[in-house]
């Protein structure tokens, strides 16, 4: 498994955020999480995990939902893995028809297996696109955190999306002119592909150059680091953990702070007309 300057797990305050439920017990009613028309800073004393809907052995947390005027879910998904003799292997169930998914994992490790039962092991940074309608299963013995977007194929011609297996060590650093940060995409930019899941890496004090205002939708994962998020007229101290929806138009920006890197997982709607 990646690990981390201080030989902790790489993604490990994911799921052990410095700023954790028990540090907030003291504090009836105290939540960081906010919600408004255009945002939400989701922060991880507000998550609510239950059995996840068709998963065996699985809680999610649903954080992003069309019920908040998103066009695509984002959830953390915890496979329990063998607690037990007597339990069953932590399995995925099957996302709606029509609709893709991606996963991410940020702690343990998952065996994904096709319908031709073609089988990938994924650890911590790896990463799989499933189209839609494509059959499949997410297995786990021990246990694992994923974070999984779906999202119902905007389909478009004769263009159609292929499975894809990786981890972003394997993707390019890609140029940002006029910005600082280091970029990577880990899904292609071709029209087959209907939303893009950025990988985007600050060093202390760097920011974002522009204040960005776009018609694209963002569901975000605070993977490494901490620092500061404009989202409309607000400004929010952000650390890893956390968890924001961005609808469009609203005005976004970031800086990092503290002594180490930040690093966010990014999900943006891309390659289609917004009318």
């Amino acid at each position: 498994m990646p690990e981390t300057y201080n030989s902790k797990p790489m993604y490990w305050k994911v799921t052990n955020p410095t700023l954790s439920p028990n540090h907030l017990q003291d504090l009836p009613g105290f939540t960081r999480s906010v919600y408004k028309k255009d945002h939400a800073l989701i922060t991880p004393e507000s998550h609510v995990f239950s059995p996840l809907p068709d998963w065996s052995n699985t809680l999610g947390a649903y954080l992003i939902t069309p019920a908040m005027g998103s066009h695509f879910v984002m959830y953390l998904a915890k496979m329990q893995g063998l607690s037990s003799p007597s339990t069953e292997n932590s399995r995925s169930g099957l996302p709606p028809q029509d609709v893709e998914r991606f996963i991410f994992v940020v702690q343990g490790d998952v065996r994904l297996t096709n319908a031709s039962s073609l089988s990938n092991k994924l650890m911590v940074d790896s990463y799989a696109y499933l189209p839609p309608n494509i059959k499949h299963s997410i297995n786990c013995e021990a246990s694992a955190t994923l974070v999984v977007f779906e999202r119902k194929y905007a389909a478009v011609g004769n263009f159609m999306s292929e499975s894809i297996v990786s981890s972003t060590d394997k993707q390019p650093l890609l140029e940002t002119p006029g910005e600082v940060f280091e970029l990577r995409k880990l899904l292609p930019t071709s029209m087959d592909y209907d939303f893009n899941v950025h990988i985007m890496d600050f060093q202390p004090g760097e920011f974002l150059n522009v204040k960005e205002v776009h018609y694209n939708q963002h569901g975000l994962l605070l993977l490494e680091g901490q620092g500061i998020y404009r989202l409309g007229d607000d400004w929010y101290p952000v650390q890893t953990g956390d968890v924001i929806w961005m609808a469009p138009f609203v005005t976004q920006w970031y800086a990092a702070l503290g002594k180490t890197r930040s690093r966010y997982l990014l999900y943006k709607d891309v390659n289609r007309n917004p009318l």
